[in-house]
């Protein structure tokens, strides 16, 4: 995967061929790894502590997915939707694995959902069962689990994840497993929506499993490498392409059930871990913990970081320290995730200020918001692209899935950028009001709907501000009802009973009038470069 020598006039990067897509399914990597290379060990689990405990080799990790697959199709029909919600742990990744030999699709939820939030995903993804843990710091997911269950008539059984006879009842060597198709959907990933309530992505075999083994490719991990999986399995990062590129390798995973920064260059230092996926976040996190406890990671060949900018300060900190490749990638959940990836040959400046060329067999451009055609090379435009990655559409939702993905095909990312003559992609904003703390997506019109609910706020507005450790922190600006005073732990309070704790502004501002444009709507922007510039008084 050599560097792609083009000389563009538009912004258009036409699929390259150095590559194939293959027709491969989740069930099916698994399987032909443990073929391949059966006594080598697969999955190893780190638990709370960052102490390695249970292991297995790619053909125990099939036999118990197979055996989990087995017992899901006496309980759930080929197509049902079955939502998983816990945090890091083999389980999990056993599920996913066990899912999609089953040909049933895994609905992914974040253990830090409060009540509301897992309802609404359950009801909208249409979900029979729900698999789950009883808590996860601090959250009381069984409790939370009975609470919600008991209101969605469609929901058959609530499982405990941990609890080996209930995970597993129902086993029969008799049962057979069925033909699953790549284009069939293995996965609803939920990303935050614009409206206040969240998409469901329908992600497909095929996407998710090329997409790993291409990334993986052009990150240049050796084949059996030891890695370290410390992103959330629901999302795209760890479930599909640290996940699922590590099992087309062959490669020893290590699943981290909590990312302490500490921790985790032990386990790098203790196991000779030679690659790892992260947000910039932790990078940060795990360069601040070296430099206080300083241990021997020389063993790691290459990083890779996504999900939020990445600074040039970053990449030069983690190639001195490290002494290793850091790659940039980009991507979003609704291209299974990955678009775009920078190459460890590249130039300093283009790992540095760019997110690289595209994947193989990925199509790019940049494109005018307003009339959607192709920009000249150079001029800001929205990213789109098009190829076997893309999600199959919105869960129960075509207005949606018609305004992200065109007649033609193209998704439009909501991400504003520029693309060289080379095909080198720089992103510079986004057309969404879209805020990503810490590598997660967050729309402030759904904490906006929160603060409303609340008795003191008559009206609201959430921006995103720059901040060191977290890239963007959630800022709320509330115009007060009459005779209300701001109360900051009310306020917090109230947050933390409805939505996700990264969800909760960082700052509360009150003000008594908005900036508006000419027709009435809150100018955001501006207040977000007023409070960067330290005009209001912050709660």
């Amino acid at each position: 995967m050599g560097l792609y020598s083009v000389n563009l006039e538009h912004s258009y990067f036409p699929a390259q061929a150095d590559d194939e897509v293959l027709e491969t399914t989740v069930g099916g990597v698994l399987r032909a790894q443990a073929e391949a290379t059966p006594d080598a060990e697969a999955l190893v689990e780190a638990d709370m502590a960052g102490q390695l405990q249970r292991r297995w080799t790619y053909a125990e990790l099939l036999a118990n997915a197979e055996r989990m697959a087995r017992a899901l199709l006496s309980r759930y029909r080929p197509g049902e939707r079955i939502c998983v919600w816990a945090p890091n742990i083999p389980e999990w990744v056993i599920l996913e694995y066990a899912a999609g030999l089953a040909g049933l699709v895994l609905v992914t939820a974040n253990p830090a959902y409060r009540p509301r939030e897992l309802r609404f995903v359950l009801e909208q993804s249409r979900s029979a069962g729900l698999l789950m843990v009883g808590e996860y710091r601090g959250n009381p997911m069984a409790a939370i689990a009975a609470e919600v269950a008991a209101q969605i008539p469609g929901i058959r059984e609530v499982v405990d994840l941990e609890d080996t006879a209930a995970l597993y009842a129902g086993d029969d060597a008799l049962i057979a497993l069925p033909d699953v198709k790549p284009s069939d959907p293995v996965q609803v990933q939920y990303t935050s929506g614009t409206t206040g309530f969240p998409k469901g992505a329908v992600l497909h075999h095929r996407g998710i499993t090329n997409n790993a083994r291409l990334s993986y490719a052009r990150m240049g991990v050796p084949a059996g490498a030891v890695t370290l999986n410390f992103m959330p399995l629901f999302h795209t990062a760890g479930c599909g392409m640290s996940t699922l590129g590590a099992a087309q390798l062959g490669c020893r995973m290590i699943l981290a059930q909590l990312f302490d920064p500490a921790k985790m260059l032990a386990i790098i230092a203790a196991e000779r871990v030679a690659t790892m996926t992260g947000v910039p976040t932790m990078y940060v996190a795990l360069l601040e913990a070296h430099a206080a406890r300083p241990v021997d990671v020389s063993s790691v060949q290459v990083a890779a970081a996504g999900g939020a900018m990445v600074s040039p300060e970053l990449v030069r900190r983690m190639r001195a320290v490290f002494g290793c490749d850091f790659q940039t990638v980009y991507g979003q959940t609704e291209n299974s995730p990955l678009m775009t990836q920078v190459r460890s040959s590249d130039s300093v400046e283009d790992l540095c200020e760019t997110i690289g060329q595209a994947l193989p067999c990925t199509e790019l451009s940049i494109r005018d918001p307003q009339t959607h055609a192709v920009a000249p090379v150079g001029a800001v435009g929205e990213i789109c692209v098009r190829g076997y990655s893309v999600m199959l559409g919105y869960n129960d939702d075509p207005k949606a899935t018609a305004a992200a993905i065109d007649a033609a095909g193209w998704l439009h990312t909501g991400d504003l950028g520029t693309m060289d003559a080379r095909g080198y992609l720089r992103i510079t904003g986004r057309v969404k009001e879209m805020i990503i703390r810490g590598g997660e997506n967050l729309f402030p019109a759904e904490i906006e709907n929160v603060l409303l609910e609340h008795a003191s706020v008559a009206e609201a507005a959430v921006v995103g501000a720059p901040d060191e450790r977290w890239g963007e922190i959630v800022v709320g600006f509330v115009r007060l009802a009459t005779g209300a005073e701001l109360d900051r732990p009310a306020l917090v309070t109230h947050c933390r009973e409805r939505i996700s704790p990264q969800k909760t502004p960082a700052h509360w501002i009150a003000v008594t009038e908005w900036p508006l444009t000419g027709s009435g709507k809150i100018q955001k922007f501006v207040l977000r470069d007023r409070f960067v510039a330290g005009e209001f008084e912050r709660a």
